[in-house]
């Protein structure tokens, strides 16, 4: 097993087939929409570009955010923008009840990201990175809200059986 190097950036690893699946879906319907319309005789250029910007509309909607760690910040990039917060400078964590439960964090800078709390807790790596962040910024003062709910999350993702990689080389 390779060791990562302590200073490199830190991924999701589910991101990748979830933008797979928001193409394949966004194709799917590109194809799908196309070919019925061609089959009902009523498809001209102006029909088909229009077919054809609803399923980028859609892939866009379905492509999820895509969330990498390094040390000292934390980073989330949707499709029109890329929100940063820096852990070791983190003074909140928050996380609202309801459906959609994100973690909402925000630094010392006036930086602020939304994040799924299930992207952490599938991706210990990430976990890792925040947390280390997060024990820095409570030992320097800042972090005075969300400690707590960081660790829960820590033993949570802790308590779960390992996965193995299926596609690692031995």
């Amino acid at each position: 097993m390779q060791r990562r190097d302590p200073f490199s950036p830190v991924a999701d690893r589910e991101w990748p087939a979830a933008a797979r699946l928001a193409a394949g879906c966004a194709l799917l319907f590109c194809g799908t929409t196309v070919a019925v319309d061609r089959c009902a005789g009523s498809l001209d250029p102006l029909r088909a570009m229009l077919w054809i910007a609803l399923s980028c509309a859609l892939g866009a909607v379905l492509l999820p955010p895509r969330v990498t760690a390094a040390p000292g910040r934390l980073a989330v990039r949707t499709l029109l923008r890329r929100y940063v917060v820096h852990t070791a400078a983190l003074t909140a964590v928050r996380q609202y009840p309801g459906v959609s439960a994100h973690l909402v964090l925000q630094d010392l800078h006036g930086h602020r990201l939304e994040l799924d709390p299930r992207v952490l807790a599938a991706n210990p790596a990430l976990l890792h990175e925040l947390r280390a962040g997060a024990h820095l910024a409570a030992a320097r003062g800042t972090l005075r809200q969300g400690a707590q709910l960081l660790d829960r999350l820590g033993e949570r993702t802790d308590a779960r059986p390992v996965e193995t990689d299926r596609g690692a080389r031995r």
